[in-house]
């Protein structure tokens, strides 16, 4: 099946990646703006330290989409950092590959 098919992604979302810590903070990377589908269930996942935090909202993005833990996502009005981003790639069998993004 290769990549999430197009049809299913019916949002957008523009997608800060995090590129590191500045002076002042988290370093983002230049905005990009990415075709998606946005579930906004709360859900309860482990963030990068392990703890149990509760998402409000899943985007699924295209298997080449940079946002790594700690990017923004700008989505429905509102900006929200990411708690987990997990690549699910099916290594060639036929599923959607994509990128799973839970965000505060």
């Amino acid at each position: 099946m290769g990549a999430i098919p197009r049809f299913l992604l019916r949002h957008t979302a523009m997608v800060e990646p995090l590129i590191g810590e500045g002076p002042f903070g988290p370093a983002y990377g230049t905005p990009v703006e990415v075709r998606c589908f946005i579930d906004e269930k709360r859900s309860l996942v482990r963030d990068a330290e392990g703890s149990e935090v509760v998402s409000s909202t899943t985007v699924y993005m295209p298997i080449d989409t940079v946002c790594p833990v700690g990017s923004r996502v700008s989505a429905n009005g509102r900006t929200s950092t990411v708690l987990t981003s997990s690549r699910r790639d099916g290594g060639g069998l036929p599923t959607p590959d994509h990128l799973e993004v839970a965000l505060q």
